[in-house]
Formats: C-alpha cells, sequence, structure tokens
C-alpha cells in the first residue's frame, strides 16, 4: 500500500499542495489529475522520495519498492539501453554484468585459465538462474518490444537515441522493475498509439498500486480505477472512482449541485437584505413620525433588531461555510474565427516518396486531401510523420514526387519541436507581428489563451512548453489560415485546454491534417486517417480500420500481462 499523509509544499510564498492525503492499494491504480501548475509533477517527485514536503509523510508496505519515471526523463549519454532497463534491478544487472564479464574473459583466456574460467562461470550462471534472471530478460524483452524498442540492441548508448527513444527506455526500466509501486509522470508523450495501447493493456493488468499523473484520456478511461484532482483553488485532493469519463460526470454534476445551492443562498441573502431595508425604513419613519416616547422607543428596538439582523448575515456571508460562488475552469477560449474559403481540394500528394541514410521513410504516396476534412496522421516513432508534415508546410521537398497546395490554400503550420520561432519576442510582440492591433486588443487576445497579468510581457523563452504552445495556436487564429497543419499539437496541453482545443477544431470551416496520439481526440475529430505503414501511407475511414482489423493489430505480439515477474 501506498499511504500519503498530510503532505504541505510551498515554493517561497506560494503553496503547490496543501494537506494532501489518500492511499493507493495494491492492484488499484490511479490517475492524477489537475491543471498545469496545480502541483502533479511536485506531488509525485515527493512521493517518489526525490524531494522533500514541508510537512506530512509518504509511506509504502513492508518490503515493496517504488519505482518512477519523471517527466522529462534524463539519463547518462553514455549509459547503454541495456543499463537503463536493468538501473532498476541491481542485484539482477549485477548478475548480468558478473557474467558478461566472465564471458569476456573466456574469449580471450589461454587454455591454462580457461579451467578455473569455465568454474567460474558455473557459479555466475548458478546465481545468474537463483535470481530468476531468465524471467527477467524475457519481461524486459517483452517490455521493450512492446514499446518499439525491441530491435534496438541493448549495447546501444542513450546518446545515440532519439529524446523519444530516450524517455520509452527510461519507462520500460520501470516498468521491466516490476516495483510494488509504480509512479509515473506524463508516460505517454513520446509514445505512439501501438505503444500506448500496449502500455494501456499492460497497467490494466498491474498487480502493485500506480500513481499515474497523465493527459491522456483514454489511458485514463482505459487503464485506471480511480481518479485523483489535485486544484489550484482548494485544498487537499479529491477522490473519484471509475475513469477519466466517470469523474467528468460526477464534475458536472457537483458544479449543479453547487450551483443550486449557491442561487438558493444568493436568493436568501437578496430576501434577508429587503426585510432589513424595510425593517429599518420603517423605524425610521416611525421614529420622525412621533413625538410620543412609546412609539419612538419601539422603533428604536427594531431599528436594533435590522442591525442585529444585518451583522448576523454577514457573518454568514463571511463564513467559510458559506456555498461558494461556482466558477468554470479557466480554458483557452479559442476561435479560428472564418477563414478564406478555398476550392474543393485543399492537398494533393502526387509519386511522393523520401528516405534519410539510405533508410526509405516511404514511397508511392498517393493521397488527397479536400476541403473541409479533418485528417490524422498517425505512424511508428520514427515513421517520418513530421517530415511528411514539413513537405507539405514547404519546409522541404521529398526526393520523390510532388506535394500540390489548393488554389487560394493557405496553411497554417505548427511544429512539434516549437522550432522556427522568435522566443526573444514577447508573447505581446508576437501576436502584434501578426496582425495589426492595438496592446490592448493584444493583451485581451492573449488573456483568452490562459496569458495573465504581465506573463505577456515577459520573453516568450522564459514560458513553458504549455504557454508557448497556446501562444503559436493564437498566432493561427490571427494569420487566417484555411489548412491547419499541426504537428502533436497537444502535447504540452492539460485535459482541459486539450477539449477546448477540440471544440475549435470543430468550429473551424477549414481542413486539418494533424499528427496526433491522443486516441480521444482522434476519435473525436478525425473524418479520416493517413497512417505510415508498409512503406508507404494508407489512408483509412476511422482509427479502428488502421493496420486491417484495429490498431492493436499491428502492435507486438508480446502480451503485456506476461511482463510481470
Amino acid at each position: 500500500m501506498l499511504q500519503v499523509l498530510n503532505i504541505s509544499k510551498h515554493y517561497g510564498s506560494e503553496t503547490v499542495l496543501r494537506d494532501v492525503s489518500f492511499a493507493v492499494n495494491p492492484g488499484e491504480r490511479m490517475g492524477l489529475v489537475g491543471p498545469n501548475g496545480s502541483g502533479k509533477s511536485t506531488l509525485l517527485r515527493i512521493v517518489a522520495g526525490t524531494e522533500r514536503a514541508d510537512s506530512g509523510r509518504v509511506a509504502v508496505g513492508s518490503g515493496m519498492t517504488k519505482a518512477w519515471l519523471p517527466q522529462g526523463f534524463e539519463a547518462e549519454p553514455a549509459q547503454t539501453l541495456g543499463q537503463t532497463v536493468r538501473r532498476g534491478l541491481i542485484e539482477h544487472a549485477r548478475s548480468y554484468e558478473r557474467l558478461a564479464s566472465v564471458e569476456a574473459r573466456m574469449a580471450r583466456a589461454s587454455r591454462r585459465d580457461l579451467d578455473a574460467l569455465i568454474e567460474e562461470y558455473g557459479r555466475a550462471w548458478e546465481e545468474y538462474e537463483a535470481l530468476g534472471s531468465y524471467e527477467v530478460e524475457q519481461r524486459m524483452a517483452a517490455v521493450l518490444q512492446g514499446l518499439g524498442l525491441g530491435g534496438v540492441s541493448e549495447d546501444t548508448p542513450l546518446s545515440s537515441l532519439s529524446g523519444g527513444e530516450r524517455t520509452r527506455a527510461g519507462l520500460a526500466g520501470v516498468i521491466a522493475a516490476n516495483p510494488g509501486v509504480l509512479l509515473l509522470d506524463e508516460p505517454t508523450n513520446h509514445l505512439d498509439i501501438w505503444a500506448l495501447e500496449w502500455l494501456e493493456s499492460y497497467l490494466s493488468g498491474y498487480a502493485g498500486a500506480a500513481l499515474i499523473a497523465s493527459h491522456d484520456r483514454a489511458l485514463l478511461n482505459g487503464a485506471v480505477s480511480g481518479i485523483l484532482e489535485l486544484s489550484n483553488d482548494v485544498p487537499g485532493i479529491a477522490a473519484y472512482p471509475g475513469g477519466y469519463s466517470q469523474y467528468r460526470l460526477m464534475k458536472e454534476r457537483e458544479l449543479e449541485k453547487q450551483t443550486a445551492a449557491w442561487k438558493d443562498q444568493e436568493a436568501e441573502a437578496r430576501r434577508v437584505r429587503r426585510d432589513i431595508v424595510q425593517t429599518k425604513q420603517t423605524a425610521l419613519r416611525t421614529e420622525r413620525s412621533t413625538t410620543h416616547d412609546f412609539y419612538r422607543r419601539r422603533a428604536k428596538k427594531v431599528a436594533r433588531k435590522a442591525r442585529v439582523r444585518e451583522r448576523r448575515l454577514e457573518r454568514l456571508l463571511e463564513s467559510p461555510d458559506r456555498v461558494k460562488r461556482p466558477s468554470a475552469a479557466w480554458k483557452m477560449k479559442l476561435d479560428f474565427g472564418a477563414p478564406a474559403r478555398g476550392g474543393t481540394l485543399a492537398l494533393r500528394l502526387e509519386g511522393v516518396g523520401h528516405g534519410y541514410g539510405g533508410r526509405r521513410l516511404f514511397r508511392g504516396v498517393d493521397l488527397v486531401l479536400e476541403h473541409g476534412e479533418r485528417v490524422a496522421l498517425l505512424g511508428p516513432n520514427g515513421s517520418g510523420k513530421s517530415t511528411l508534415l514539413g513537405f507539405v508546410a514547404s519546409l522541404a521537398a521529398p526526393e520523390l514526387g510532388e506535394v500540390r497546395v489548393g488554389a487560394n490554400v493557405k496553411i497554417g503550420y505548427m511544429p512539434q519541436d516549437q522550432a522556427g520561432w522568435d522566443w526573444s519576442m514577447t508573447p505581446l510582440e508576437m501576436v502584434r507581428q501578426s496582425a495589426e492591433m492595438s496592446e490592448t486588443e493584444a493583451r485581451t487576445l492573449l488573456h483568452l489563451y490562459l496569458f495573465e497579468g504581465d506573463q505577456s510581457l515577459l520573453s516568450a523563452d522564459k514560458l513553458s512548453y504549455g504557454q508557448r504552445s497556446r501562444l503559436l495556436l493564437a498566432k493561427l487564429v490571427l494569420e487566417g489560415a484555411n489548412l491547419l497543419v499541426l504537428d502533436e499539437p497537444v502535447n504540452h496541453l492539460d485535459i482541459p485546454s486539450r477539449e477546448r482545443f477540440e471544440q475549435a477544431l470543430d468550429a473551424f470551416p477549414g481542413s486539418v491534417l494533424m499528427a496526433v496520439h491522443d486516441r480521444d481526440l482522434i476519435d473525436r475529430f478525425a473524418t479520416a486517417i493517413w497512417s505510415i505503414e508498409d512503406g508507404t501511407v494508407r489512408r483509412y475511414g476511422k482509427r479502428g480500420e488502421v493496420g486491417g482489423g484495429g490498431l492493436t493489430s499491428r502492435a507486438s505480439p508480446s502480451s503485456p500481462h506476461q511482463v510481470r515477474g
């Protein structure tokens, strides 16, 4: 069991966590949600033991181990893939290294030394078997295969892997350790859809206690048994049974009840205020209209009762038990506007092919995107999704074929890595560069994208990735594009902002081509799928058709449930 008791954390005058308490039992998988800045990563670091709380404590069951994957996992570049995956298996790793060392010495030993080394190898192998290391190796192989790293040699240095591959290596190490308590901070950011479905299946059968901070609604619906919610406004943490959809439904009901209670409270307060005013006015008129002492004393007594009732009402309204006015979560107010209408054809790819260093990404791609279509571009990591979007955005030309853009089509492009922008400018300067507007108009626009106070005056390189994503979206609005080319646009957005982004896409009358691995977003917005597979790009009507028979048919044959020791 994992127990978190009265955890509080402050950074200077800012309170990040206050009186947070909850428990996660073996077999429970709790999704941790909350807006950006609500303290999810801080809480996970405290639970993992890499950061200290100002008060409170964390306890785990006797003999239980913890393993965690931080957001933005980093490891020593000189470390190999195999060393990274084995980092949580200390005894196994030592046994493995000893066995490998003896094997290496045997390969170069003289005949005189060989007999002694064979005996040493036998003892090392017995130790290796006693630790269950053969099963561990099978588990690691299944994990690596499921996360798309099965074809990468364990001797490969992390420095030669992509950032996404390094993150997946870190996740593989956490899972392979088979801990009693599993802590994951945004584990899905660098997973393709096939790896996402593998992870979801693994977590759904995980026997330990898991705490998972994620913006992936499909994962939170398919893999967790409960939701823990952190808020910027309310101390503590709220627990809800079931997945994300059930949590949302309960939140809506809570909001409805709070709204009704607040309205009743306000109506009663208005009624009491009217009675007080009427009582005071009656007492004042009586006192002014007579000189008779009896009636004047009576009027003053009534006035004192009115003042007592007034003070009582004031205390009630200031009481912590008072029902607070419900406030909807502050979300992005995206409105892409009505762009200029292009022709029927928005985009055509004719015989497009490309590769790197002798490796062919895709070839013979013949596809059409018509006006008003919303296409999700899918494919395993490294398959060339960003490359293909770059061709559409005219950042480069393919080796083979041609990309044709329709008449009157204006492309709005948002890159995944947020490169190519002058981040030394302020958000205010960047939006005013995109359209003529006053400073007041620009500040109003930025406020709709969750830039408050002086944030619009900060140098953009001081902004978080999530803030930069919102800023780039604001620029797309201003530039009036009628074909949006978006490369993983929601990676750094919290769930409320992702949902508001979907609403904006629903209202956008133009065309969309978007590389995305948020399965919930794909199912809601996509009218068609382009999937990079078998050396080309194929078109499908919906996500479940990809690869013939569904996405899971393309996943690793290794069952996630085989990785547990």
